[in-house]
This record gives C-alpha cells, sequence and structure tokens, in this order.
C-alpha cells in the first residue's frame, strides 16, 4: 500500500499531523495501536509552566529563550520561541476548526480548576472547564451518589482553603441504577452514555434545578458530552445558574471527545485511520525508511515518502525500557537517556524523575537520529521525543500540538508526489 506519508500513532501529536497533511492533499495513514493517551488526559492541554530548574514561566517567548540557551535538547530550543509560538497559535485554530470549543491563548495562560478542588496552569482547557474565580461566588460542587471517581467534599475542602466560597452536594440519579450496581462499569463515559441521551436528560435537570437555585455556580464531575456539548449547552441555558464541569479520572470524557472529533476530522479529510494495528518493523536503506511492517498486513508493506513517528512514550509502548537500556520500539533510534540505570530515578517520588526526560534524538527538523545519523525521511513529534518533561514542566499537549505542525510543516514544504 502506497501514502504520501504514514504516521505511527493516533493520539494527540499524530492525530494534528495527519490532519494537516491530509487537509493539504496528501494521501495520509495513521497506524493506531490503540487507544491513546488522549482518553485518559482532562481536555486541557499545557504549553510550558516551568523551566527544567523549576522556575516557573509568565513569558513563553523569554522561558524559550532560556531554554536555546540552557537546555538546548528541549524540543521547544530545538524549533526556537516564534515557531513554538507560531504553531501554537496554529493549533489553537486547527483545534477550533475540528469542532473543540476551547478557552485560553498561548500568550495568555489561564489557571483552570481540577477535580481536587486545586488551580493548574494551562494554555488551552474545553470551554465547560471552570477557571480560577476572580471573585468569591458561591459554588456548588456536585457529586453523582455512588460515583466514587470524584469527591466533592475533598474538592470543595481544598477550595475553601483557596478562599473559594465551595459546599459539597450530592444528587441522586435513579437512571444510573443499572450501572452503579458494578462499581467496574459506574464509570464516567459509561455514565455519559446513558447521560447523553434525551430520555434522561429531564431527570438530570430536575436533580440540578434546585441547587441551581441556592448557588451561584455549580461545578459537576465531567460525566455527560461525550460526542458534544447538547446537554451542557441545553443545561446551562435552564439552569438558574452557570454549570462548569470537571474532568474526572480516567477515561476522560473531555479527552475522548478530543480523540472522537480530531479522529473524525482526519477521516473526513481523506485520510486512512488504520485501528488496532502497529508497525513491527521497518526497512531503512541509507538514510530513507523504504518500508514499513505491521502486525495486520504481515505480507503487505506500507510504503510512503515520509514517516512520521508519534507512538508516544512509555505509556504508549513507543518507548521500552529494559534492565539495561531504554530503546524506542519501531525504529532502534537513539534515545536521550542516563547510562547508569541507578541515574534514571530519585529517591523522592513525588520529585521530577530523570527517566521522564527519556526520549528520541533528533536534528532540527525533527528527524530522527539512528546511531548519530538523521533519517531524511522520518520525523519524529510528540511525547516520544527526549528533552523534556511533560509533567513538572508544564509542556506535555504544546510539545505535542507544535512538533506535529511543524513536522506536517517540512513535509508540505518538500511536496508529497510518489
Amino acid at each position: 500500500m502506497r501514502f504520501d506519508t504514514v504516521i505511527i500513532g493516533g493520539g494527540l501529536a499524530g492525530l494534528l499531523c495527519g490532519i494537516r497533511l491530509s487537509e493539504s492533499g496528501q494521501r495520509c495513514a495513521i497506524v493506531s495501536r490503540g487507544q491513546s493517551a488522549l482518553g485518559f488526559s482532562s481536555g486541557s492541554l499545557d504549553l510550558l509552566s516551568h523551566l527544567p530548574d523549576g522556575q516557573p514561566v509568565s513569558d513563553v517567548a523569554a522561558a524559550i529563550t532560556q531554554l536555546e540557551q540552557h537546555f538546548t535538547a528541549h524540543p521547544y530550543a530545538l524549533l526556537g520561541a516564534n515557531r513554538v509560538l507560531n504553531y501554537a497559535r496554529q493549533a489553537q485554530t486547527l483545534l477550533a476548526d475540528c469542532g473543540l470549543r476551547l478557552q485560553g491563548d498561548a500568550e495568555t495562560p489561564h489557571q483552570r480548576v481540577t477535580p481536587l478542588g486545586t488551580f493548574r496552569r494551562a494554555w488551552l482547557s474545553p470551554q465547560e472547564v471552570p477557571l480560577k474565580p476572580e471573585t468569591t461566588l458561591r459554588t456548588g460542587v456536585v457529586g453523582i451518589s455512588g460515583f466514587l471517581d470524584f469527591q466533592p467534599q475533598l474538592a470543595a475542602a481544598t477550595l475553601r482553603k483557596r478562599g473559594i466560597d465551595a459546599h459539597a452536594e450530592e444528587i441522586e440519579l435513579p437512571a444510573l441504577d443499572t450501572l452503579r450496581d458494578n462499581p467496574s462499569e459506574f464509570r464516567a463515559a459509561n455514565i455519559a452514555r446513558q447521560l447523553d441521551t434525551a430520555e434522561h436528560y429531564t431527570a438530570l435537570y430536575q436533580a440540578l434545578r434546585p441547587l441551581s437555585e441556592q448557588y451561584q455556580a455549580l461545578w459537576l464531575p465531567a460525566c455527560f458530552g461525550l460526542m458534544d456539548s447538547i446537554v451542557f449547552d441545553r443545561l446551562n441555558q435552564q439552569l438558574a445558574c452557570p454549570l462548569r464541569l470537571l474532568p474526572t479520572l480516567p477515561p476522560s470524557v473531555p479527552g475522548l471527545r478530543m480523540q472522537h472529533l480530531l479522529q473524525q476530522r482526519f477521516v473526513q479529510s481523506g485520510g486512512s485511520w488504520m485501528p488496532g494495528d502497529e508497525v513491527i518493523r521497518a526497512d531503512i536503506s541509507g538514510d530513507q525508511v523504504t518500508q514499513l511492517w505491521t502486525r495486520k498486513h504481515e505480507d503487505i508493506p506500507l510504503r510512503a515518502r515520509h514517516i512520521v513517528l508519534a507512538s508516544g512514550s512509555f505509556f504508549s509502548n513507543g518507548l521500552i525500557a529494559s534492565r539495561d537500556r531504554v530503546r524506542e520500539a519501531v525504529f532502534d533510534l537513539d534515545v536521550l537517556q542516563s547510562d547508569n540505570r541507578s541515574d534514571w530515578y530519585g529517591d523522592d517520588v513525588f520529585a521530577c524523575q530523570p527517566w521522564h526526560q527519556f526520549g528520541v534524538q533528533t536534528n532540527a527538523r525533527l528527524n530522527g537520529l539512528r546511531h548519530g545519523r538523521a533519517l531524511s525521511n522520518l520525523y519524529v513529534i510528540g511525547s516520544v521525543l527526549g528533552g523534556f518533561d511533560p509533567i513538572t514542566q508544564g509542556c506535555g499537549g504544546g510539545v505535542c500540538a507544535v512538533t506535529a505542525l511543524h513536522a506536517a510543516q517540512q513535509i508540505t514544504d518538500q511536496g508529497g508526489e510518489q
């Protein structure tokens, strides 16, 4: 099978790159092994919250300049501040075009409210997610009886410590009894499949209406809106106070919705989606990847002028750790890592861990390096890259979006004709 570009991995980075390439006229395929990390995410994206030395970031452009000077392995340092901010703005437009209603901007990060009642810096957040209030509103933090993935008492107590007039409430929804009988089924995504249907709307509204008359704002766990925002919009039109939603423990409804809308846009733009498959090996000649072999099509290679590796980090098996080294799973690319196993981790489990920054090494064009030599038609994007810590630096979503669009730009600049 022949394509202009084959992308390995169907998460945020792979999908954004695939959409951009398909909409530019390329024949593009995404090979997706399984559920991506998007389904486990909050639906919010971060750009850059802290430098590697722990210094908080208030000016993204200035912070990237510091990365270029002192932390040169960081993906942002490879691209430079102007490119990073330009791609971030492009990503905002692209995500909006895909039907994702997000609040925020690259130049003006915000503080979103987490399910624990804390505040976390973000670049983009779903429109329904509450932001740190500038004024004290009497807020009802509402749980659903029997739903263990969100604790309104804990969230409300934490919010009160931060000056928010928050109070825990709970609603009963008998329509969910069939799920409630099995705790393993009583999860946000399954609840959303029930509450998103028209037949259960009235019961949900009636449970929330009295509370909306007691409070100036209601915050619920994000347990509806799996595919769209119809229920959220309707409730906000009819309730007596504004309603906002807090992402829950995985699987996360906002993350699943982002996955669905991006995947839908990729297919609608002409892309080929190959789910439940994985690339198991590749043929390389000189500095070029010539063909890929997948588990489902073991006798039919995929041939493309360009290859994009968006396979994810350890979570998605893009990186594999053995006792003595970390390796990249498909091409055995060079991986930034510590040679001594004892240097992989620190004693404080809550501190930044060195292994978080392990990942594939590339040149400035994001061509993957293999034995120190760049593979000229292979681009590496997203969380499989090395040199950054997505958690403590608060840049995971940004690195995925920015590197995805940079790789797509390199490919479209060359043209995609076979």
